[in-house]
């Protein structure tokens, strides 16, 4: 069964006059006076221009328009998409739209140019070297943060498929380029939106100019196969057919339709598993449509007791819908040789799972049009590459659990998420003041990840905790991002207080009277920095010492010791600054700060203490004033680094990577290929190596294998 939309679209890519295109309009709507006049007055706007190749501009938003019909039939859509290329390309403007065509089509014009704007503003040309993940990363976050109503990104996302559809006319760096974009920004916003037909088009449109030589592979085994795998598909459907019908279906109240899977899903699952295609053996796929709800389930009876499933395989989303609103029973069954994966939903699941958002419009008189939460979600402050991997992986391309509050409330999250990124979800204030919890009525870490369907009670304190050590660990943007905040915050007190403690002992001079000096020079919001910046340290020493000169009492408090200079003190993994001798460095019992971890130390008789920056002691220490010293790790130790790596599809990839990075004396530490990663050919290594200049590392990197990102670890909380 081929969809209205996958009908309309293999026979748009041969439209190419204005007639063409209008004809095939009109076959997805019924004409009427509003949409002749809109079509009329575009085309007038057009005339005389022409696109890349050559044929009529106006035949793009004509065939946009017949595919947002096709998506939704609301007449203002198909309006604004017919219109949408006006204000921006012709001299007309949307103060005429909205008196020829009214408010509520100018608003979605209005939307539409507004994106252009942005994009034209704050993407990069395709002539430039810059990493398209920080201009993708600007544009979602403008774009989700400009656009109010939610049929402006339905319009927008048709708009571009048809782009894709005519992608062959521009040159190829434009065409990887545009098609980066759209895996990277469109596909995933059509999944969110549920919109299942536009994304996996676009999906397989961006592969097919992403990566044409694997999808060259792929499109000749299908082919190949092609006639093996319909006999198999049609054989097996038969078989459902008739027991269903034994079992009491009626004939012609379900319908079972097969596909092979999009090419782009069997790449993923090829790189995800390391395999080549015909290693995959669920290629194939049939669905089952059926009237009600409850016939989901005596369909899946009648697979289960008749075909032998893969029971971890199974998933039930119906009785708890994604997000996006998808419904349907997943199964894995064996048929002889075969194995089969079967997608089990009523007709109204069905028409949701392929257009998703679009395919239920409420409108009432007054009110405004459902919004989607997880858009705002989108929207971060900080817009560093780190921040937009963590959010493509773990909020778009993530599959989601659905897991409850103890008075039943669902609560979607990415697979691998935690007791605490659930705690977030809840709310910040929860999160934030998380000590414990109970998951499925037994206690549990807030470190401990979640399944699907599990029940969490979160137990919290009276004061908010903060549990900066373990950001690397939660999965949640949300979580993430705030963990971040406040860590930066505790972490700038914690730093000020640390600042003023070690001038305190590197003087003489009491808390109150440096305090009170920062505050005289105004360098109070920059006093932190002693504690980070040796440099800055001690210029701040040797002012505060000028500045006193005159003090006679001051000085001789100053100088009645010895030690008059800053001495550099070396042990094994650390090394002091003091005024005063330092025989040795130990660790307190109640944190254990690892390497690179932000710490401080204090001064105890001739030893130097050293702690967490974080910990709940070193807390207390600090707000009593306790004499502190500067303290670093040593340089001559390695630096540790996350590398993000793209391998190319090929035998022996992760070999040579890894073959590469022992010859540059990287000591790996941690590997993650392909599951749960942005993109499945991506590959993350943490490793450690003495070489300090990051630049450097990066390009002896690069010379072999595309860097996505290499970042150092030294400090967690810099991010």
């Amino acid at each position: 069964m081929h969809s209205a939309l996958e009908r309309l679209l293999d026979t748009i890519g041969d439209v190419h006059t204005v007639e063409e295109a209008k004809k095939v309009l009109f076959e997805t709507i019924d004409p009427s006076e509003r949409i002749e006049t809109a079509l009329d007055f575009a085309q007038k706007a057009h005339e005389g221009q022409v696109r890349k190749s050559g044929e009529p501009y106006i035949v793009h938003p004509i065939l946009v328009a017949a595919i947002t019909a096709v998506i939704s039939d609301d007449e203002t859509m198909v309006l604004a998409a017919l219109l949408h290329d006006v204000v921006e390309d012709t001299p007309s403007t949307i103060e005429e739209i909205e008196e020829r065509f009214g408010k509520d089509t100018s608003h979605l014009v209005e939307g539409l140019t507004k994106i252009v704007q942005i994009r034209d503003s704050e993407l990069v040309p395709s002539s430039s070297d810059e990493k398209l993940v920080t201009s993708a990363l600007t544009f979602r976050k403008m774009l989700i943060c400009s656009i109010e109503d939610v049929r402006v990104l339905v319009i927008k996302l048709c708009d571009r498929l048809h782009n894709m559809m005519t992608l062959d006319a521009l040159p190829p760096e434009k065409q990887h380029r545009i098609a980066e974009e759209t895996l990277v920004v469109y596909a995933p916003i059509a999944h969110r939106l549920g919109i299942a037909a536009v994304k996996k088009r676009l999906e397989d449109l961006s592969f097919y100019y992403l990566f044409p030589k694997e999808y060259a592979k792929i499109d000749q085994y299908i082919k190949a196969h092609r006639q093996d795998f319909q006999i198999k598909l049609n054989d097996f459907i038969s078989k459902v057919k008739t027991l269903m019908v034994h079992n009491g279906f009626k004939n012609d109240s379900f319908e079972i339709f097969g596909r092979v899977k999009h090419y782009y899903s069997i790449y993923l699952k090829m790189q995800r598993k390391g395999i080549s295609i015909d290693e995959i053996l669920d290629l194939l796929a049939i669905r089952i449509l059926v009237p009600e709800p409850v016939g989901c389930y005596r369909a899946l009876g009648v697979l289960h007791l008749n075909f032998k499933p893969l029971i971890a395989r199974f998933k039930d989303y119906v009785a708890l819908p994604k997000e996006n609103g998808y419904q349907t029973l997943h199964t894995t069954v064996f048929d002889d040789t075969s194995i089969i994966e079967a997608q089990i939903r009523t007709f109204e699941m069905h028409k949701t799972a392929e257009l998703g958002i679009a395919a239920h419009w409420k409108y009432k008189l007054g009110d405004s049009l459902i919004n989607i939460d997880w858009l705002k979600n989108l929207s971060y402050q900080n817009a560093s590459i780190e921040e937009f991997y963590e959010l493509v992986k773990n909020d778009l391309y993530t599959e989601d659990i659905n897991v409850f509050t103890p008075a039943g409330d669902q609560i979607s999250l990415p697979r691998g998420a935690t007791v605490l990124d659930f705690a977030y979800a809840v709310h910040t204030q929860v999160g934030e003041r998380a000590s414990t919890a109970l998951v499925n009525k037994q206690p549990a870490s807030l470190l401990s990840e979640l399944k699907n369907g599990d029940l969490v009670r979160i137990i919290t304190a009276d004061t908010p905790i903060y549990h900066c050590t373990w950001i690397d660990a939660v999965k949640t943007s949300r979580a993430k991002s705030h963990m971040r905040y406040r860590c930066n915050q505790r972490r700038k007190e914690i730093d000020r207080i640390s600042a003023i403690n070690i001038l305190s002992a590197s003087t003489g001079v009491s808390y109150e009277k440096i305090e009170e000096w920062a505050k005289e020079e105004k360098i109070d919001d920059q006093i932190y920095r002693v504690t980070r910046d040796l440099g800055f340290y001690k210029e701040i020493l040797r002012k505060f010492i000028e500045s006193y000169r005159h003090e006679k009492s001051l000085l001789t408090t100053i100088f009645h010791r010895p030690a008059k200079r800053l001495k550099r003190y070396d042990f094994e993994n650390f090394v002091i600054y003091s005024t005063e001798s330092v025989g040795s460095v130990e660790f307190d019992y109640c944190c254990h700060p690892k390497r690179g971890d932000p710490i401080l130390a204090f001064k105890m008789g001739a030893k130097a203490v050293v702690h967490h920056k974080f910990c709940e002691k070193a807390y207390t220490l600090l707000q009593r004033h306790e004499p502190m010293l500067f303290v670093d790790w040593n340089e001559s130790k390695a630096q540790r680094y996350r590398l993000l790596v793209s391998l190319k599809d090929e035998k022996g990839a992760l070999a040579k990577l890894l073959s590469h990075l022992a010859r540059i004396d990287a000591n790996i530490v941690s590997l993650r290929l392909g599951d749960g990663m942005a993109q499945s050919n991506y590959c993350e290594v943490i490793f450690e190596s003495n070489d300090r200049d990051l630049n450097h590392l990066k390009a002896v990197i690069e010379r072999h294998f595309k860097v996505i990102e290499l970042v150092n670890l030294t400090d967690a909380y810099k991010h």
